[in-house]
């Protein structure tokens, strides 16, 4: 007889460079309208003034979506593509991102942002 087990880690590191969604097609990719209409108008809702640390960045973001079946980790590339767009820094310096996703009533769907330093004194684990 044959004993299965079961083992759960709360922590792994796998061995392997990260792939970049900028090598994950092959040829040109262009905007869509959608995707335009999006940009356009988070640029007009996003407050002109809001002043980005120097440094490393930490990034935290909360999405309010009506469907349970939105995936937590597809806005987060176009959404940080424009905040970069709007405030001028370059994404390269975001070093720590802490993303949340929480299902609300159709119609009152929303983004929630901070950027902030991303100090030293945080505990980096692997």
């Amino acid at each position: 007889m044959m004993l299965l087990r079961t083992i759960y880690l709360s922590k792994m590191v796998i061995k392997i460079k990260p792939l970049s969604v900028n090598v994950c097609w092959q040829g040109k990719r262009f905007k869509t309208k959608t995707y335009k209409d999006y940009e356009k108008k988070l640029l007009l809702l996003l407050p002109n003034k809001y002043e980005i640390p120097t440094g490393e960045l930490k990034l935290t973001l909360k999405w309010g979506f009506s469907s349970k079946l939105s995936d937590w980790d597809n806005p987060i590339k176009p959404f940080q593509d424009i905040l970069q767009k709007k405030y001028g820094f370059n994404d390269s310096r975001v070093f720590k991102a802490i993303t949340e996703k929480e299902i609300v009533k159709k119609g009152e769907e929303y983004i929630y942002f901070k950027i902030e330093s991303y100090g030293k004194k945080e505990v980096k684990e692997i």
